[in-house]
């Protein structure tokens, strides 16, 4: 990763400078990394979104002219990675910046509990927003007789690669219904290469925690079809009561073609960012991100862009704000 990073800086350092900005100007540029996930979920697309809404490199014009209305002089790169741990631990050992988690991820890195219990803590992990509503989504083959949770008892089901949200929120989600990886026949691939072992009759179903409408479900459902298991009853309830991390959530019928309502569970799509991490860099791109020119390219850009709002950037942030975005915040109103 570190390696992709600097190729793909120098790439655009060399764009730079041959574009005529000159070596001062090149000099000046900043780069900020944002990992993400994976090519066919959400944190993929919306960290791209994001990254256009604050880069502002050298030689572009200015805000007032038409152009960009974020950063002076940043570059930011949204990364795809393998998600919520995968992205807290590059932050801890300095590979990224900052990147996309699910809330009860970044509560347990920060706090050293759940799944980082005797790991010690990530005590430089700060927050910059909460973004949007991540839903549990249990996506089956068509015709695979999954209805519920407890039917994937023997079956071929994916839980997404070490490193995910996904992989940690399915495990929680079989322990509820009484259920092991023991119980299943387990693998743990990203979406693009679980739907294609789906279509090849080799897989049953696999767990994605995104927000809806996430591509690689849009993908099968278009294509040779699928179904979505509701997680609900007492089980589901019992998930909520044990973790304050997940809330009731609700994917409408119509969102994936052919598949009707569908209730589930979600937790907190959250940006999250070193305490490392200049605090006058992080207030000026927590500042350019609330902009209203990046609020029309959120509207328009993703379907989840219209949730990620000032308003609910503070919800369920369950560890410590960046001194910057704390700064913005306050001045924002947001924030006493």
């Amino acid at each position: 990763m570190r390696m992709k990073a600097f190729l793909v800086g120098l790439m655009i350092t060399g764009l730079a400078l041959g574009l005529g900005f000159g070596t001062a100007d090149a000099q000046e540029m900043k780069f900020f990394r944002i990992g993400t996930g994976g090519t066919g979920g959400t944190y993929y697309p919306i960290g791209g979104l994001i990254s256009h809404c604050i880069s502002n490199p050298p030689g572009s014009r200015p805000c007032d002219q038409g152009g960009s209305c974020g950063v002076p002089g940043l570059v930011a790169i949204a990364q795809s990675a393998n998600g919520s741990v995968a992205n807290i631990n590059a932050i801890k050992s300095g590979v990224l910046e900052s990147g996309f988690s699910q809330s009860d991820v970044a509560y347990w890195a920060y706090t050293g509990t759940g799944i980082y219990e005797g790991k010690g803590r990530v005590e430089d992990l700060r927050a910059l927003a909460n973004l949007y509503p991540e839903t549990i989504h249990l996506v089956a083959r068509k015709g695979a007789g999954i209805k519920s949770v407890k039917d994937l008892k023997g079956k071929r089901v994916s839980l997404d690669e070490p490193g995910s949200g996904t992989l940690v929120d399915a495990r929680i989600i079989l322990e509820a219904y009484g259920l092991s990886e023991k119980d299943i026949k387990a693998d743990y691939l990203k979406p693009s290469p679980a739907i294609d072992k789906i279509k090849d009759n080799q897989l049953d179903a696999f767990f994605i925690v995104a927000g809806f409408p996430t591509g690689s479900v849009v993908e099968l459902a278009s294509s040779v079809g699928a179904e979505l298991v509701p997680i609900t009853g007492p089980e589901a309830e019992a998930v909520i009561d044990k973790y304050g991390f997940f809330a009731k959530d609700l994917i409408p019928a119509g969102t994936y073609e052919g598949i009707g309502e569908t209730k589930s569970i979600s937790v907190g799509a959250q940006w999250v960012v070193s305490a490392k991490v200049d605090a006058e860099l992080v207030y000026q791109i927590t500042k350019a991100i609330w902009n209203e020119k990046s609020r029309a390219l959120m509207d328009k850009g993703h379907a989840k862009g219209k949730m990620i709002t000032a308003e609910t950037a503070l919800d369920g942030i369950g560890i410590p704000l960046h001194p910057g975005a704390e700064r913005y915040y306050k001045e924002a109103g947001l924030l006493k």
